[in-house]
């Protein structure tokens, strides 16, 4: 039996809106008060959109290889053999527990800054280490993810799948893994989410992201209600952007609870 989700009160949704309004209120009534202000504000935000494109980019491709490493290593934690058990779950637990920060310098560092194919040196761009920085501990967190939405399915849908004449890997691809799939979305997208807050920090190791161009900005306007200006518009673009997967993954746990 299965129970509606109740209501929000009116003035839960009231406040929740001008939470989200509140942010791009303040910016546009602050450049409107002083028109030299707005009209920085106005020539500046093409260069912050495009920092802002490099943190989607980045936040896609390191939960895109953190996703598709993430959920073999989830498999292979599972495995009867401690050969590769024991390496994959030492990755897990290091990785999950490493700060996003440190592991963007120590690939900033550890990859070269240019490689050689066939001998022609091709540049390593900063923004692929940091992909790759923040794909590590993304697959950490999907490793677990996969590992316990697997654990989570009856060992009554094995042994069926076994009296069916699957063998254990096929019913892994084709009966667990498609319901690990609903469980493990909601925790997932928070993962994501997680991610996609990470990726201000590539900034530090020079990649020009929407941080790093708000403080280019800052620096070459040298006006301290500009600065605030352009801190505030970092903050409501990070917002935007992470706010709709937070309510689409409450949406999803109440719908998968009410199933």
């Amino acid at each position: 039996m299965t129970t509606a989700a109740l209501p929000q009160p009116v003035s839960h949704r009231v406040l929740r809106n001008l939470g989200i309004l509140a942010l791009p209120l303040i910016v546009l009534v602050w450049s409107l008060a002083d028109p030299t202000l707005g009209q920085e504000v106005v020539e500046w935000i093409p260069y912050l959109a495009s920092g802002f494109a490099m943190n989607v980019v980045i936040a896609v491709l390191a939960m895109a290889l953190g996703t598709l490493v993430g959920a073999l290593f989830g498999i292979l934690e599972l495995v009867p053999h401690r050969i590769v058990r024991y390496p994959v779950v030492a990755y897990v637990q290091v990785f999950r527990n490493a700060p996003h920060l440190v592991l963007i310098f120590a690939t900033t560092y550890i990859f070269p800054f240019e490689i050689v194919v066939f001998g022609n040196y091709l540049p390593f761009p900063d923004w692929v280490k940091a992909v790759i920085g923040l794909a590590i501990p993304a697959s950490a967190y999907v490793a677990e993810i996969t590992r316990g939405a697997i654990l989570s399915i009856p060992t009554t849908q094995w042994e069926a799948a076994k009296g069916l004449g699957f063998a254990r890997s096929e019913a892994l691809r084709w009966i667990i893994l498609p319901q690990c799939l609903r469980r493990s979305l909601p925790p997932w997208m928070n993962v994501a989410a997680s991610i996609t807050m990470g990726t201000a920090l590539a900034s530090l190791v020079g990649v020009h992201e929407l941080l790093h161009a708000a403080t280019d900005a800052s620096t070459a306007v040298r006006r301290l209600d500009f600065t605030i200006i352009a801190y505030l518009v970092v903050m409501a673009a990070f917002f935007l952007l992470c706010y709709p997967i937070s309510r689409l993954t409450r949406r999803l746990e109440g719908r998968f609870k009410a199933a």
